[in-house]
């Protein structure tokens, strides 16, 4: 369960600030992202737009009026054969980790995209130490679907990848309208 404190709210470019220390603190940091340099407060703004202009949620979590993580949904391929499948995003603060933020954001994405025309939700996560991301995914109704051994190199070391998958609405029991 939630920290009830948390809010989930849709994102805004006020937030980007908040948001952009969050990821770069991923990037430097950790294997959440294969970045190696953290964007600035304008290639986030980018990004976020991106996102929200496809009609895509893109999500913070608060609690007092500050930002503890961000989380999105973004197209999983451009194909076009992958417009019902979505990639999760989620990042938390590190001051925020194993409070119930992750929880929080992944919860409202799932529920958002549920809505939408979205079937599948794909999570890659970065390394396959990441055990907290992997059990908040398999506690949120992902299955492992695959592992990619060493395809990244970062921090001095080769980072495995473990691809989660989750059915959204019908998934794949009815066709798409």
């Amino acid at each position: 369960m939630s920290d009830p404190s948390i809010l989930v709210r849709p994102s805004t470019p006020d937030d980007l600030p908040a948001i952009q220390a969050i990821y770069a603190h991923h990037v430097t940091h950790g294997f959440g992202s294969f970045e190696e340099v953290p964007p600035d407060v304008q290639e986030m703004a980018a990004r976020r737009l991106a996102i929200v202009e496809r009609g895509l949620p893109h999500l913070v979590a608060e609690a007092d009026g500050r930002v503890l993580g961000y989380a999105y949904a973004g197209p999983y391929r451009p194909r076009p054969a992958y417009r019902y499948t979505v990639e999760n995003s989620v990042y938390v603060a590190p001051e925020a980790v194993r409070h119930g933020v992750g929880r929080a954001l992944l919860t409202a994405l799932i529920e958002i995209c549920e809505a939408g025309p979205w079937r599948q939700m794909i999570a890659v996560i970065g390394d396959r130490g990441n055990t907290a991301s992997i059990a908040l995914h398999a506690a949120l109704g992902f299955h492992e679907a695959g592992h990619l051994k060493a395809v990244g190199f970062k921090l001095g070391r080769w980072v495995d990848v473990v691809i989660m998958q989750r059915a959204l609405g019908a998934g794949d029991d009815v066709d798409p309208d």
